[in-house]
């Protein structure tokens, strides 16, 4: 099938690429297919959350563990099973990223991460019940031992 994102143009895709968030994104509840597609370059560790609906609706997204290797996100039980897995490590997780210029001035929300059953693509958006994560960390914190986050 066709599809026309916000940064790639028109793509080629299949309906089972898609990630299916029943209850959809905080503040896009009513959106609930996406495709994640890596930007070039980026080693899949940056990559676009584009809806499968919305065209110009795309987020930029990364993977937590390569910026932050000891990161940890614990689940509540429920939201596990609403996932269909027994366990955090069961599922692939990312984080919204907000692309400023400088690109140093970005920040990462490590606090409420995009949670992927990678078996049946069911996703949801979560928000961690820890105080070790914020909702704006800067890129420039990643890097620097003394203000890293994890």
């Amino acid at each position: 099938m066709k599809l026309q994102t916000k940064y790639f143009g028109e793509i080629d895709c299949e309906a089972e690429e898609f990630l299916t968030f029943p209850v959809g994104l905080f503040g896009f509840e009513e959106e609930h297919k996406f495709l994640l597609l890596p930007f070039e370059g980026s080693g899949g560790t940056l990559l676009c959350l584009q809806s499968a609906e919305t065209p110009s609706l795309a987020f930029v997204v990364m993977d937590p563990f390569s910026l932050c290797p000891g990161y940890a996100p614990a689940l509540q039980p429920q939201e596990l099973k609403t996932l269909g897995v027994k366990e955090d490590g069961d599922l692939a997780f990312y984080v919204l990223c907000v692309v400023k210029t400088p690109v140093s001035d970005s920040t990462v929300n490590l606090k409420c991460p995009v949670a992927v059953n990678p078996e049946t693509r069911v996703s949801r958006q979560v928000i961690l019940d820890t105080d070790a994560y914020h909702m704006r960390h800067l890129l420039a914190e990643f890097g620097r031992e003394e203000d890293a986050p994890c």
